[in-house]
């Protein structure tokens, strides 16, 4: 199968992003064709740094390297070095009804958070289409948040096929992959982990600033005694991801009989997630002190995205006449 996704160089990458994404892309890469992306693009819409954009996109090369991305495996590279990818981006744009990007959420919600409402973030969906239709994937591993946007991808995707596809189809129809029990990852306020509610566990913070983090997550006033229903707990929904099966049965009982509190299951995330990531750290400070690999790693990379990219493109081309 051949696997695509990509991640915004926005920020520090968190917890969320690891449990909703990047574990995935470790784990699809084996035994699959896998291309993942820094989607520098897409993070012109909040960036407006060049300085910042570029420490941002050698920050997420690292960060995936030493979660265990593996350049031998998956090919890896930086979307502003695939020029097929803008090209694409306006061969779908002519055939893309302003009312399907009207529609979507993401849309709606970032100009509800305050963004600037600029073309960059209306067309997202078709530049994101570009992304994935142009190396045939078959899965898109996604948030629960991106779903909509995959299936506009789809919609796009099949109106250029009616549109110019003939006897044979120019596009591959993607299909999302998404682990369902960790689509949403809660952040210190319990809303989705994002950069954008500034409300994240970065997955390389160090020891004393996990813990200190931990300690501001949101709960109610219950007493220790008070049995907790654990289904609406966010503290207890981070520690499902961290814990061991037999640990995380017995708080689970507890919170249910009464006799946890707040204060314990705190100390105890903190010290299941400073573990998980250690090695991460390590891998981390060895990759950063040779940036000349990772700039290998990323014009290696470009080279073969743009291999597969130029084929798509040039069939596209074909399809609509501009060849």
């Amino acid at each position: 199968m051949r696997i695509l996704s990509g991640i915004q160089p926005s920020g520090a990458l968190h917890i969320g992003n690891y449990f909703g994404a990047i574990r995935q892309y470790i784990a699809l890469q084996e035994g699959n064709e896998a291309y993942y992306f820094v989607a520098n693009y897409h993070a012109l819409t909040s960036v407006r740094d060049a300085g910042r954009m570029r420490q941002h996109v050698f920050d997420v090369l690292a960060d995936l390297l030493s979660l265990g991305l593996d350049p031998r495996k998956a090919t890896l590279f930086v979307q502003s070095d695939v020029p097929e990818t803008t090209e694409l981006a306006w061969l779908l744009t002519s055939v893309t009804p302003m009312g399907w990007l009207e529609k979507c959420v993401s849309f709606k919600d970032k100009v509800q958070q305050g963004l600037p409402a600029d073309h960059g973030l209306f067309a997202y969906p078709v530049l994101q289409a570009a992304d994935i239709l142009l190396y045939d994937a078959d899965l898109v591993p996604v948030g629960q948040d991106q779903k909509q946007h995959l299936e506009i991808t789809r919609d796009i995707a099949e109106r250029f096929n009616r549109v110019y596809g003939g006897d044979e189809d120019v596009f591959r129809l993607p299909k999302p992959y998404i682990l369902d029990n960790v689509a949403v990852v809660p952040g210190l306020d319990g809303q989705k982990m994002s950069k954008s509610y500034n409300n994240t566990i970065e997955i390389f913070d160090d020891p004393a600033t996990i813990r200190k983090k931990v300690k501001r997550i949101v709960t109610d006033s219950a007493p220790v005694e008070a049995p907790k229903n654990p289904d609406d707990s966010s503290l207890f929904a981070l520690f499902k991801l961290f814990a061991p099966v037999e640990e995380l049965a017995e708080v689970e009982r507890r919170y249910r009989e009464g006799g946890i509190g707040y204060g314990e299951m705190k100390n105890r995330l903190g010290e299941a997630i400073i573990p998980r990531f250690a090695h991460a750290r390590e891998q981390r400070a060895e990759w950063a002190a040779h940036p000349e690999r990772i700039a290998e790693v990323r014009a290696d990379g470009a080279a073969r995205a743009r291999a597969t990219a130029r084929r798509v493109l040039d069939r596209a081309r074909a399809a609509c006449g501009v060849d």
